[in-house]
């Protein structure tokens, strides 16, 4: 959706968007990375205030609700996620399905809301927006892209298959100053069908594929030994914070079972699971 917001309004956005924090750029693995989110907006200014205005406002949440087919949506005031996202050159976002319910409400997350506040952009720089139908299958995979252009507006679906992420931003000489803005906005429901309700679970990436040019017989350039080196960087990072979550769902778990109401619960079920077994 272009002409989202009012043009001036938009500006008014754009204008007061925070600055780089190093301290707001930490990665799931706490690293420090090139992206930097604010999700606590109505700090940032009178216009960040008055878009959480608009966010929460009835007419806005029945106007989405009708437009993606899904009512009663709930506005999140902690942004979740969300809030400013701003990248500098250089950086990408894998390929990915968000978070399925609300860390603290126990709330279906259903709708995301991207506002994009570049005044210039070009295809070329990288950084689209890209919507996927299998991320898993790349030869097959079906992509729709979107350039990140000021006061345009995606409105998608959040399921088990709303795969999307955006490509390595790529800033021509005279340009690598500026960087990809956005704001981000979530919205979740109390219920939602059971056919579309899966166990909850944090965000799942799924890394880049190789690069279409390394076929057999072509010669590596110093180019393409670096990407090799990063993406073999990244998925061992992701495969090092799985193991490091499988071990705390581990304590987690011991714990229950070393607890007396676990083991008094086993002691009085225990006949009839001996005449079950």
């Amino acid at each position: 959706m272009d002409e989202f917001l009012d043009p001036a309004f938009c500006y008014r956005l754009m204008s007061e968007f925070p600055a780089f924090d190093e301290k707001r750029a930490r990665n799931e693995m706490g690293e420090v990375g090139r992206k930097a989110t604010v999700p606590d907006i109505v700090k940032i200014g009178p216009a960040y205030r008055e878009f959480d205005q608009l966010m929460r406002s009835p007419e806005l949440l029945d106007w989405m609700g009708k437009v993606a087919s899904v009512p009663k949506l709930v506005y999140d005031p902690d942004y979740v996620g969300g809030g400013t996202h701003e990248n500098l050159d250089g950086q990408d976002l894998d390929t990915h399905v968000d978070f399925n319910f609300h860390p603290k409400r126990a709330l279906h997350r259903r709708l995301n809301l991207i506002v994009f506040l570049n005044p210039e952009w070009q295809a070329d720089w990288g950084g689209c927006l890209e919507l996927h139908q299998d991320p898993w299958n790349p030869e097959n995979d079906m992509v729709a892209r979107v350039v990140p252009i000021a006061n345009r507006a995606v409105l998608f679906e959040t399921t088990e298959t709303s795969w999307h992420g955006f490509t390595r931003i790529e800033l021509p000489s005279g340009k690598k100053e500026i960087s990809r803005r956005s704001l981000a906005v979530y919205f979740y429901t109390r219920e939602r069908p059971a056919r579309e309700t899966a166990a909850s679970h944090g965000t799942i990436y799924v890394p880049r594929a190789l690069p279409a040019h390394l076929e057999a017989g072509y010669q590596l350039q110093a180019s393409d030994v670096q990407e090799l080196k990063d993406l073999l960087t990244r998925r061992d990072g992701q495969i090092r914070f799985l193991y490091e979550r499988e071990l705390e769902i581990s304590e987690v778990m011991t714990g229950i079972t070393k607890s007396p109401s676990f083991r008094l619960g086993r002691l009085l079920t225990w006949p009839l699971r001996k005449l079950r077994g």
